[in-house]
């Protein structure tokens, strides 16, 4: 590597750094990280919930896979992407009524 080659590089990592410090989320007065989370959920449940439905599904579906129950799974994974939708829907929102409220 030449001399310019090594200067562009740690000018880039540099870089790199400054912009993840600028967008590092700082905590909200000492806020922890179950804090954060407790708050989170509270300003949009829907999500959580939405990832507990969709994780449940998965679960069963896996289960009634590996018991050969093929239509149980197939149904499962129906209601997983149902859920995943559903959950992606409420994070959109979520950010959507955020934006606006700033």
């Amino acid at each position: 590597m030449t001399d310019q080659e090594k200067r562009e590089q740690q000018q880039a990592e540099l870089q790199w750094l400054q912009l993840k410090k600028d967008f590092a989320t700082a905590p909200i007065a000492g806020e922890t990280v179950l804090e954060k989370m407790k708050r989170k959920t509270r300003e949009n449940p829907l999500v959580p919930m939405g990832c507990a439905v969709t994780l449940t599904a998965l679960g069963l579906g896996l289960y009634s896979f590996r018991r050969g129950d093929k239509k149980t799974a197939q149904i499962m994974m129906r209601t997983r992407v149902i859920a995943q939708g559903f959950t992606i829907t409420a994070l959109l929102v979520g950010v959507v009524l955020t934006t606006m409220k700033d």
